[in-house]
C-alpha cells in the first residue's frame, strides 16, 4: 500500500466559501477523533446504551460540515488534498455512527470494533496532511511539541526512508502475517534508536494498532513496529507460527535502520498482551522489556520454561479493575506469579478501565521503558 509522505502547507484558498467549509469540517473531524478516542477508552458494556444521546449533537454537526465540504469545489491544485481530507472526515463520521448504535441489541462488539477501525482509517487519511493544517499536526504530537511541529518533520538524510511503511502479501495492507512500521521523520543514522513492538488484540490488525502508539513514538523518537498475526489472533496454542515471524520482523528493521538492541519493548493488548508474555519470555527473545495490557498469563508459560526466564526481566503489567473479559483477579494472580519468579515487575491496576486500551498509559510505559526518550 502507498503511504504518501507529508503534504506541505498549502497556500490559503482564494475561495472564502471553500475555506469556511474546510474549517468547519476540520473542527468537527478533530472533535470527532477526540470523542471517539475518549469513548473507546472509557467504554464499559453497561454504558453503551447512553452513547447515542451523548454523541448525537457532534454527529449532526459533523454530518452537516462533511456535506458542505463534499459539495464545495476544491480550488485548482488542492484536489488531492480535498479528496484525502474528505476521506478522513467521512471515516470519523462513520466511527461516530458505529459508536452511537453500539447499544442496539446484538450490535455491541461488532459496532465497537468497526468504530475502532474507522478511527484508525481517519488517522491514516489525515496523517499526510499534518503539515498543511496545524491542528492536525497537533493531533499527531504530544503537547510539548505543539508549538514546534516543524522540528518533528525535518528533511530526511539522503537515502533514508522515514514515515509509515507496510509489508504484506502482494502489498495488500489488510493481509495477515505482515507488518506496519513507523520510522521517526527525524531519524538520523548516527545513533541507535529504541524500538516498540506493539501487538494487536484478537481479530485486530497491525495497520490499525499502529495508531494506538504513533503519537507517542513520533514525539519521543521511537521506531514502532505493529505486526499482524498470521491467523485471526496470535498463536496462543502450538504450533507457534508467530514467534519466529516476529523475530524476523525485528531483524528486518534492525538490518535497515540503527536499532538499539538494549532498548526493544514488546507490548500488546488483550490477546496481544497474553502473547507478549509468551514471546517475550521465550528463549533468546530479542526484547528487553515487556508491557502487557489487559491480558493473562497463559498456562504455557508454566510448562515451557518462561517463568524461569522471567527472573530479572523487566515487565510492566497493566490491567483494568472493570475488565469483563479477563477479570482483574486473574491479573493479580499473574502479578504474584511473576514476582515469585523474580521478575522486575511493575503492576498497574486502573480503577476505571474495562477491557479497553488506556492510551494515557503509553507515556508512563515509555518513561519506565526508556526515560531518555521523554519529550524535551
Amino acid at each position: 500500500m502507498d503511504y504518501p509522505a507529508r503534504v506541505p502547507a498549502a497556500p490559503p484558498s482564494p475561495d472564502p466559501a471553500y475555506t469556511a467549509a474546510l474549517s468547519l469540517a476540520g473542527t468537527g473531524s478533530l472533535a470527532g477523533l477526540e470523542t471517539v478516542e475518549k469513548a473507546l477508552r472509557r467504554l464499559h458494556p453497561p454504558e453503551l446504551e447512553g452513547l447515542p444521546e451523548s454523541l448525537e449533537p457532534l454527529l449532526e454537526r459533523l454530518a452537516e460540515a462533511r456535506e458542505a465540504l463534499a459539495d464545495a469545489t476544491a480550488p485548482a491544485g488542492l484536489e488531492p488534498f480535498h479528496e484525502r481530507f474528505l476521506r478522513g472526515t467521512e471515516a470519523v463520521e462513520a466511527a461516530l455512527q458505529n459508536l452511537s448504535r453500539a447499544g442496539e441489541p446484538g450490535a455491541g462488539v461488532g459496532r465497537v470494533l468497526g468504530a475502532m477501525r474507522l478511527h484508525c482509517r481517519a488517522q491514516e487519511a489525515f496523517y499526510p496532511l499534518r503539515g498543511a493544517l496545524t491542528p492536525l499536526g497537533r493531533w499527531f504530537a504530544e503537547p510539548s511539541w505543539h508549538e514546534r511541529l516543524a522540528a518533528l518533520d525535518p528533511p530526511p538524510p539522503e537515502g533514508v526512508s522515514v514515515g509509515i511503511h507496510a509489508a504484506g502479501a502482494d502489498d495488500d495492507p489488510d493481509a495477515r502475517g505482515g507488518f506496519h512500521l513507523y520510522v521517526p521523520e527525524r531519524y538520523t543514522p548516527d545513533r541507535d534508536w529504541p524500538l516498540v513492538v506493539a501487538l494487536h488484540g484478537g481479530f485486530g490488525h497491525g495497520r490499525d494498532f499502529l495508531w494506538t502508539w504513533l503519537r507517542e513514538a513520533r514525539s519521543r523518537g521511537l521506531f514502532l513496529l505493529a505486526p499482524t498475526s498470521r491467523r485471526t489472533t496470535w498463536a496462543l496454542e502450538p504450533p507457534d507460527v508467530d514467534e519466529p515471524a516476529l523475530r524476523s520482523m525485528v531483524d528486518f528493521v534492525a538490518e535497515r535502520w540503527r536499532i538499539d538492541p538494549d532498548r526493544i519493548l514488546l507490548t500488546g493488548l488483550s490477546d496481544g498482551a497474553t502473547y507478549s508474555l509468551l514471546a517475550g519470555l521465550a528463549e533468546e527473545a530479542p526484547y528487553t522489556a515487556i508491557a502487557p495490557v489487559s491480558g493473562v498469563l497463559h498456562p504455557q508459560n508454566f510448562a515451557n520454561g518462561n517463568l524461569d526466564r522471567a527472573a530479572g526481566r523487566r515487565i510492566y503489567l497493566v490491567h483494568g479493575a472493570l475488565d469483563w473479559m479477563f477479570p482483574v483477579e486473574v491479573a493479580r494472580a499473574a502479578a504474584e506469579t511473576l514476582e515469585r519468579s523474580g521478575a522486575d515487575l511493575v503492576y498497574r491496576e486502573i480503577e476505571d478501565l474495562s477491557h479497553a486500551y488506556p492510551r494515557e498509559e503509553n507515556a508512563a510505559i515509555l518513561e519506565w521503558f526508556d526515560p531518555a526518550s521523554a519529550p524535551a
